[in-house]
């Protein structure tokens, strides 16, 4: 049994809300929520990026579970938005953490299915024996041009999870990915600020790629969207998650506790695991849960997971964390965004 053995999370205590960025833009904010599902989203203060977050995040896995941390032998440091151009997140991540020298890290971008892209790696390491345990990260501080549709969505906030084969909490039963060269958002190298193509970024890329993954994996492990207890989908908004598990025949019931870009925004990287644990707080031992996220560029990775008994061990509180929050206005948040990535 290979999977997650324990995992953590952080999420920035500062929120602003639709309302408030619509209205500076004169827009109607009431069509704005309607059109994106979103209500507020996280934004990460002037001294916090996307690795102070995923060390926090880190920090939250390993001592959850109390973690030997020896055992450690791979980090990995899925983001698109990292504080250094040419500097491995993973390594500082390592050294805060104190595991030592003998590991392998490197870090990874495939925008918002970094992360688990580092987990389909991770799993392959901890399968073949190279490491016993692989840390796995996804943290993004996400910015958006002023005025920009990416300002309503574009959060902050990062997702840790620690792999193994023994004391499994979340048995990784499959996975399938499923990519292609379909670049729909995307940011040069020494921009601020990302490029999309608006609404092309719908159909022949989210909705495609999620689609394939997700009909491969289902049809690989003969299982239905009946069968699970929870679903979860990458969020850029609220209304493509909402609306691919419905083509996919999931219920909205399946959906509604992952649903977290409501109040949390698009925390890029971290989006689809952060509504995995917003899941794993109400995961029963013995269900499954179906994730897919998306990265443009483009491509999928889909799961199939299963709580085991030791889900109980490691299990934290993710909405009360959520709700404790602090609302701020938008020249404050233009303050602490600035044009850090």
């Amino acid at each position: 049994m290979t999977g997650i053995v324990s995992y953590g999370f952080y999420l920035p205590k500062f929120r602003i809300k639709t309302q408030e960025i619509a209205s500076v833009w004169g827009k109607n904010a009431d069509i704005v929520e309607g059109s994106l599902g979103v209500l507020e989203k996280t934004i990460a203060q002037s001294d916090e990026d996307s690795l102070t977050m995923g060390f926090e995040a880190s920090l939250s896995a390993i001592s959850k579970a109390e973690i030997d941390q020896s055992k450690i032998g791979s980090v990995f440091f899925g983001s698109e938005t990292p504080p250094y151009a040419v500097n491995p997140s993973s390594t500082v991540i390592a050294s805060l953490l104190g595991l030592g020298h003998n590991y392998n890290a490197y870090d990874t971008q495939f925008a918002c299915k970094a992360a688990t892209g580092a987990i389909v790696s991770g799993l392959g390491v901890v399968k073949s024996g190279q490491s016993d345990l692989v840390l796995c990260i996804g943290s993004d501080k996400a910015n958006s041009k002023p005025g920009d549709a990416l300002e309503f969505t574009a959060g902050s906030g990062a997702v840790a999870v620690v792999l193994g084969n023994k004391d499994v909490a979340l048995e990784v039963v499959d996975h399938l990915s499923f990519s292609s060269d379909t670049p729909d958002f995307w940011r040069r190298s020494g921009s601020d600020y990302p490029s999309h193509a608006g609404r092309f970024t719908g159909e022949p890329s989210y909705f495609h790629h999620v689609y394939q993954a997700s009909t491969a994996l289902l049809q690989k492990t003969n299982l239905k969207p009946e069968d699970f207890a929870h679903a979860v989908f990458h969020m850029p908004n609220g209304k493509f998650p909402t609306r691919i598990s419905a083509k996919l025949g999931f219920s909205r019931d399946q959906i509604q506790t992952s649903l977290v870009v409501k109040y949390l925004g698009n925390s890029y990287s971290a989006s689809s695991l952060m509504g995995l644990m917003a899941v794993l707080e109400k995961i029963q031992p013995g269900e499954l849960i179906f994730m897919c996220s998306y990265g443009s560029g483009a491509g999928s990775d889909a799961f199939v997971f299963r709580a085991t008994e030791n889900i109980n061990k490691v299990r934290q509180e993710f909405k009360a964390l959520a709700d404790d929050k602090k609302y701020i206005d938008y020249l404050q948040y233009r303050q602490m965004v600035g044009n850090l990535r």
